[in-house]
């Protein structure tokens, strides 16, 4: 009786697949809150002609310019400490909350507990009024005057200063140095309106001396330039239905600004704080940032979320993100476009999120196809890329579906690694193992094997629960045995994943030659 029974590696002729994971990229444009006046894009209008009337015309529209009274404004210095150093370079007069005063001499005084305790005629809130030189509070100088308040917190230090004064040491920390006149003139007014409109006369402070309101650098901060700007617009307002508006003012669009309403969804939209187009904002550093890749696992960590997969930006009407939609583990996850920026020190909402992701399988048999699988998602055309001997080279572009998905059918002869590619950015490398092509034979008392490509194997015999090596070859294999189980095993090869066989059975005796 002749006995035939073959064995082949017929597990790997359907390839099981793994996922490299989605691989995010982040673009964006601008910096900023994104509401009224671009600065960079002031700056343009000016380069190219524009007066300071018409460029807050422009990002302010339905205003006109109106005149506003000079008064004094209130600018938090110093808050929620247990003492504040105040001085002058000239003698000085600090006024208590009696209106009793104490000439102080050159230097400065620090009040704190043990102040009190030494002076208990004095009783705080206390007022600093300078004499021939300026105040300075823990040594940087200011005009006009200094409060001294105490709250539960700790001390508080206001200055007491007129609207332009106060204005000089503004706009040269909002505006940066070498600018057109025109941008600073138009950055006077902004400013000057927004300090109106905030104006809390119920409050211990009108303004915040940092981003919160406006920056705020005092006499350090002054520059002839634009205090000829401040003077040159003298008490010059935006005005809308009589009434002073907040001008808000931001660096840079990225190419159009915001209205109110998307940028605070609780604020009111109104008229004079809705989107334009920015034009000239290209001259602006942070007009468009670098890409930012994200992985999955820096959101997750990031967002606080498992399993990030996806992740899709809905836009409001100014072209802003709303919101992000992130697809977990456990359904879509819905995060604010603000949300976004703060979690990731994004320079603004005007951002897009694009993401690709390569299916590919970690191992096929060797003269097989194998289909590449995979999705790009808000990217311009991605190229599917291989790792060779010279590096990593395109073996050709992606070409998507409506839904995004893309099937790339591919014969490789080795193992390798494939990567989606767009522009200068690659996802993460996904292994293709390519196994080598097992034949085992059983014909009588023969076995015969053969590897393709031609490979290095043995031939092993099981003996009790043991595979042992009964014999080598380097290719074709015709050899009579002894009774038993057998199979065989390829070595692991520089192009070549190792390789078992299924066990094929010898049932006949060695008899002759």
């Amino acid at each position: 009786m002749r006995l035939w029974v073959t064995a082949i590696l017929v597990a790997l002729c359907i390839p099981a697949t793994a996922t490299a994971g989605t691989v995010f990229l982040l673009d964006g444009r601008g910096w900023g809150h994104g509401v009224g006046m671009s600065q960079w894009g002031a700056e343009g209008y000016a380069r190219h002609g524009y007066t300071y009337r018409k460029i807050l015309a422009h990002y302010y529209p339905h205003t006109h310019i109106g005149i506003a009274p000079a008064r004094d404004v209130r600018v938090l210095l110093v808050q929620g400490k247990p003492r504040i150093r105040v001085g002058s370079a000239a003698p000085f007069v600090l006024v208590d909350a009696q209106e009793r005063k104490a000439h102080l001499p050159a230097g400065s005084v620090v009040v704190d507990a043990a102040f009190l305790k030494r002076h208990p005629k004095l009783a705080l809130p206390f007022t600093f009024e300078p004499g021939a030189q300026p105040l300075t509070v823990g040594g940087a100088g200011y005009r006009g005057e200094v409060e001294v308040k105490q709250k539960p917190g700790g001390l508080m230090a206001v200055n007491l200063v007129g609207l332009d004064l106060y204005l000089r040491g503004v706009v040269p920390s909002e505006a940066p140095g070498g600018w057109h006149e025109q941008t600073y003139e138009a950055q006077a007014v902004a400013a000057r309106s927004y300090t109106l409109a905030m104006i809390h006369p119920t409050a211990d402070f009108d303004l915040y001396p940092d981003q919160r309101s406006q920056v705020y650098g005092g006499i350090a901060a002054e520059t002839t330039d634009t205090n000829l700007a401040i003077g040159a617009t003298a008490g010059q307002v935006l005005v809308w239905r009589d009434q002073i508006i907040p001008a808000y003012y931001f660096s840079s669009s990225g190419g159009k600004t915001s209205s109110v309403h998307d940028a605070w969804p609780k604020m009111a939209q109104v008229p004079y704080l809705v989107s334009v187009a920015d034009p000239y904002d290209y001259i602006a550093p942070h007009h468009v940032w670098p890409t930012q890749v994200l992985t999955p696992e820096t959101v997750e960590r990031t967002l606080g979320v498992a399993d990030a997969t996806d992740m899709r930006v809905v836009d409001n009407s100014s072209g802003r993100a709303k919101a992000v939609r992130v697809r977990t583990s456990s359904g879509w996850k819905v995060f604010s476009g603000n949300t976004i920026r703060t979690k990731f020190d994004l320079g603004s909402t005007d951002f897009t999120i694009g993401a690709m992701s390569l299916d590919a399988p970690t191992r096929t048999l060797f003269g097989t196809h194998v289909q590449v699988t995979g999705f790009v998602r808000g990217l311009g055309r991605a190229r599917l890329e291989q790792l060779t001997p010279q590096g990593w080279r395109t073996v050709r572009p992606v070409h998507v579906d409506p839904q995004g998905r893309f099937d790339v059918q591919l014969d490789p002869k080795r193992s390798t690694q494939l990567r989606l590619a767009y522009n200068d950015v690659a996802g993460d490398a996904v292994p293709v193992n390519v196994a080598p092509r097992v034949t085992l034979q059983a014909s009588g008392a023969r076995v015969l094997a053969q590897v393709t490509p031609w490979l290095p194997f043995q031939l092993e015999r099981l003996t009790g629960k043991t595979w042992r090596t009964i014999a080598r070859s380097d290719g074709p294999f015709d050899r009579r045995v002894a009774p038993g189980s057998y199979r065989v095993a390829t070595a692991r090869d520089a192009g070549y994943v190792s390789a078992i066989s299924r066990a094929v059975s010898v049932h006949v005796s060695v008899s002759g030659p």
